[in-house]
This record gives structure tokens, sequence and C-alpha cells, in this order.
């Protein structure tokens, strides 16, 4: 079995090591020929360059390291079937054409929900109860191929979107190894997916992690604002603002890029505050960890105590 491995950060490295272990041969030598995955790129204040998880695992294992899916095919590399988990770009047709069985997707929802770049961050901040996998075969649309197999999962009402991403990766990784072996001998039948009951996400942007302050400071008093609020990563959608579905937001947009709203510290100094993480409490919203622009993450007692005459209007 010859594996070419599509994805980028940390939770789908588990995706990627169990293949390894599972399938290498007698001598030891992976089963993965290559792995395609995105370009070290700066960060930090420092700007350092920084190489992605599946880059480090390549690295470390001397396996061949793309940074582009047509390089994989121009270069000459071949493999029975694709594997992708959280690459972060659509592979071209021609790509997708090169591999004998195909590229099998894990895709974090049950599809058709949540087509697209963000569905765990859609079914938390939507609160929804059960989520899922699918693992599917990628074809020329967005997350439109046929499903190859789904389980579903139980949302926790403490997951955020870290908690339930690195979960979601790490079951599907168990479904995925059971399932290839069986694929490529044509013993499993691809299911097509029920074009009537398809929704989609977008890329999340800093935007949408925005809060009204009004609104905010109704939710810490236990009540729903007039206003409703646009989802801009869940195409055609606008909620209610209330306690429970800010608290549904905060959670579906941490780490990355977490709620904030605007905070007045005096009569004309205004500054940007994040709510990395709250929860309910006798149905009003209680913010436990915020961080004012520029400092520190402190709780949310520490923030009241620190600035006492800041207010959300």
């Amino acid at each position: 079995m010859r594996i070419v491995f599509f994805g980028t950060p940390e939770f789908v490295v588990p995706v990627l090591e169990s293949l390894h272990r599972t399938f290498s041969n007698k001598k030891g030598e992976s089963p993965i020929v290559a792995v395609v995955t995105q370009k070290p790129a700066l960060t930090g204040r420092k700007q350092y360059l920084a190489h992605s998880a599946v880059d480090a695992w390549g690295f470390k294992h001397k396996v061949p390291i793309f940074y582009s899916s047509p390089d994989v095919i121009d270069t000459g590399v071949k493999a029975d079937i694709g594997i992708l988990a959280a690459y972060g770009e659509i592979i071209p047709p021609r790509v997708l054409a090169a591999f004998p069985h195909g590229i099998l997707n894990i895709h974090p929802s049950f599809l058709p929900k949540f087509r697209g770049a963000s569905p765990v961050q859609g079914s938390l901040a939507m609160g929804e109860k059960t989520t899922g996998v699918t693992i599917m075969k990628l074809d020329a649309k967005l997350d439109h191929g046929d499903i190859i197999s789904q389980f579903e999962e139980e949302i926790k009402t403490d997951d955020t979107n870290k908690t339930l991403t690195e979960r979601l990766f790490a079951k599907s990784t168990e479904v995925l190894i059971a399932l290839l072996e069986p694929y490529l001998a044509g013993k499993i039948k691809p299911k097509k997916q029920n074009e009537k009951e398809v929704s989609f996400t977008t890329q999340i942007k800093k935007i949408d992690g925005f809060i009204p302050p009004s609104a905010l400071q109704l939710a810490l008093e236990g009540k729903a604002a007039k206003e409703k609020l646009t989802l801009g990563f869940l195409k055609d959608t606008v909620i209610k603002i209330t306690p429970k579905s800010l608290n549904n937001l905060i959670r579906a947009l941490y780490p990355w890029p977490c709620t904030w709203t605007d905070v007045k510290m005096g009569e004309t100094n205004k500054s940007r505050l994040k709510i990395i993480s709250a929860h309910l409490e006798d149905k009003a919203l209680v913010p436990d960890q915020v961080q004012l622009e520029g400092k520190e993450i402190v709780s949310w007692d520490e923030f009241k105590r620190g600035y006492p005459a800041a207010k959300f209007i």
C-alpha cells in the first residue's frame, strides 16, 4: 500500500502516525511515500519561520515533503491512494485523477451538513447536540464526493473547537484504519450525499468573533438582545443574541480568533477585549477568562478588579 498524505495541523498527525505504524511492511518501510502540507510561514512577533506539524513529521521520518499538490504528480511520485485531513487547499482535478483509488477526505461533520472550511465551528455555534465525521472520496466539487463511512459524536457542553476537533480526528483514525484495506479491495460501496440537506461554511475571519458591546452587557445580565447576529462563516445564517448563543459562539471560536468586543475604559478610551472562555450560570453569561488588547490573559474577576470603570456600551 502506497499512500500520499495531505494535511497540515497538529491534530491530524495521529492519523498520519497510525497509517505509518499499521501499514508499514516487515522491512519497516512506511506506506507513506510523500506528505503534502502548507509551506512554512512567518509567525509570531519575531516573525520566525514555522513549519507545519505534518511537515515536521515528514522530516523526522525522511518522507518527501511537498508544498503544492501538483508537485507530487509532476515529480513522479506513485501511490495507490491519497488521504486528506485538514490540508487547507483545494485539490486540482488532475491530481485527483492521478490516484487509482482516489483521495479519501476526513471531514469533521455529518455530510452534507456543514460542507466547507469551518464545520466544527459551525456545529458548535449553532448549538448542535451531535456532530460526526464523514470519510468521503474527493471529487471536483467542495465536499461533494461519495460517502465511504460516517460516524456520529456527541458534543459535550464544555467542548470548544479545539477539544471537539481533536476528539473527532482521533476517533476517525480507528475508522479509517479499519476500512482502508476493504475499500482498496472494492468491498465498500460508496454512497451519494443527499443534496437536499446541504449547508455550507466558509473560512473564519477575525470579524466573525465580534460581539456588540450592548448585547454582551445584556447577556451578562441574563437577558436577550433585540438585535440579531450574522454568522459570517455560515451561509445565510442569522441568530438571536442570547446568553446561550453567545456562549456557543465563544466555544466555537476558541482558540482562534476568539470572540471579542469593544470596552470603554473611561470617558474617551476604548479598547478591544477578547472573551477567551465563559459559562452559563443562572441563565446569564459569565466570562471565565478575558484578554485586553496588548495584555495577558486574566480571569474575569481579575479584569473587573483591575478595571472597575470598564463598560460595555
